[in-house]
């Protein structure tokens, strides 16, 4: 990713070139004036430009419409306050008007920058029955790189949530027919956690007790109408920054740190306390207990860093195999779980010993060298009534099996 900075100031240009490269690791231009910075969007593709609006040889701002013309998204940065000329940039269609009053400034740029480029895989829904409303929010989204769909009422909004369940962020405005926001914000809270998608609530009505019932009812956030074309997009971006902050901590907690499959603690608190329901819903369900043979001897002959890498790759192979319709989880050292839900025991059986032989054939590359591994496999399906940790110690069983005759082999429990 190439970014240009258009600044005479060479204090300015450093301090934006190392908060650039150190928050996105991309290429940073700078131009010191027009005439370099035509030439540069001449001979390069840039993913963004920020540049000063008062340059030695273009005192009114037209390097703005210059890189505009180019359809590249364009920070403005000023050294001055002028309501008239923020408003005329602003309707130029500039990502953002940003004061250059002290470091924080320049940071807040620099998180802008980052905050587009993750944009671009950022589904946004917004529902609303004004068309108006609906084009000119679209308009600010849109300059921000997001992808937006829209929707009319409620009741559209969450038939385009059943079609577009990677929606991470719902706007919602309250007065709408059929089903308002309030009643939209319910049915969405019961289908999707605040780690899984924010909500910003929006009313042009004067209640001033519809912010709070907005929150209660489960929005992130709430913006009167009309607001500030600022405003807008820094609640977007302070909810969104919220809602990845709230998705890491998810994974830190249950994504295993090596792997990044689920960890022992996803995978309990997914079966405990509902299992038996889930198999009622599920018609039934296998788990498959494995264990990498001799994984002691790869750690003592090649080093532990050779083992995580095979552990890494070992999980890789799991979740290409299984992990878009199962469940894949790390319970520690060299042994994972993967519980298939749906399947009886022979299906299950026949996809684990072909997972089997496909490890065996297909040795792993590594820093140092190929490693071929193998893997034991014990086996257990669902017993009415029985608990998770009963079915795991059953597979257990037939791991141990599954070793003592051998290795590289899946071996049943016995039901």
């Amino acid at each position: 990713m190439r970014i240009l900075v258009v600044e005479d100031s060479k204090v300015v240009s450093k301090v934006m070139r190392h908060l650039l490269t150190q928050e996105l690791n991309c290429d940073v231009d700078i131009a010191p004036d027009l005439a370099q910075a035509r030439q540069l969007l001449a001979s390069n593709d840039y993913f963004v430009a920020i540049t000063d609006l008062n340059l030695p040889d273009a005192p009114e701002g037209e390097v703005v419409k210059l890189v505009l013309a180019q359809q590249i998204p364009c920070i403005v940065l000023t050294g001055s306050w002028n309501p008239l000329e923020r408003k005329r940039l602003l309707q130029l269609g500039i990502v953002d008007y940003v004061l250059k009053e002290n470091r924080f400034s320049y940071q807040y740029t620099a998180r802008l920058v980052k905050r587009l480029q993750r944009n671009q895989c950022v589904k946004v829904l917004v529902a609303d029955d004004s068309v108006v409303s609906r084009k000119y929010i679209r308009s600010l989204l849109e300059q921000h790189l997001f992808q937006v769909i829209e929707a009319d009422d409620g009741l559209a909004a969450l038939d385009t949530l059943q079609d577009n369940p990677d929606i991470k962020l719902l706007i919602t405005d309250y007065n709408m027919p059929r089903m308002d926001g309030f009643g939209l914000i319910i049915n969405v809270r019961e289908q999707f956690s605040r780690e899984e998608m924010a909500i910003i609530g929006l009313s042009s009505d004067s209640d001033q007790s519809l912010s709070a019932r907005f929150i209660k009812n489960g929005a992130n956030d709430f913006l009167q109408k009309p607001f500030v074309h600022e405003e807008f997009h820094c609640r977007v971006l302070n909810t969104l920054d919220a809602l990845d902050m709230m998705t890491k901590l998810w994974e830190q907690a249950n994504l295993d740190y090596l792997t990044n499959v689920f960890n022992r603690r996803y995978f309990f608190n997914l079966y405990e306390q509902k299992l038996p329901s889930r198999v009622e819903s599920q018609g039934e369900l296998s788990l498959g207990l494995l264990d990498i043979d001799y994984f002691k001897k790869v750690n003592d002959t090649y080093g532990h860093d050779v083992g995580d890498e095979v552990l890494v790759e070992f999980a890789a192979r799991l979740t290409q195999s299984f992990g878009q319709r199962f469940c894949v989880a790390r319970f520690g050292g060299e042994e994972f779980v993967v519980a298939f839900k749906g399947l009886n025991i022979e299906k299950t059986f026949t996809l684990l010993d072909c997972f089997r032989t496909q490890l065996e054939s297909t040795p792993i590359i590594t820093s140092n060298g190929k490693v071929t591994i193998t893997v034991s496999t014990g086996l257990a399906t669902y017993r009415s009534s029985e608990t998770i940790d009963n079915m795991l110690r059953r597979a257990d069983l037939a791991l141990y099996n599954a070793k003592a005759s051998g290795r590289n082999t899946v071996c049943i429990a016995q039901t």
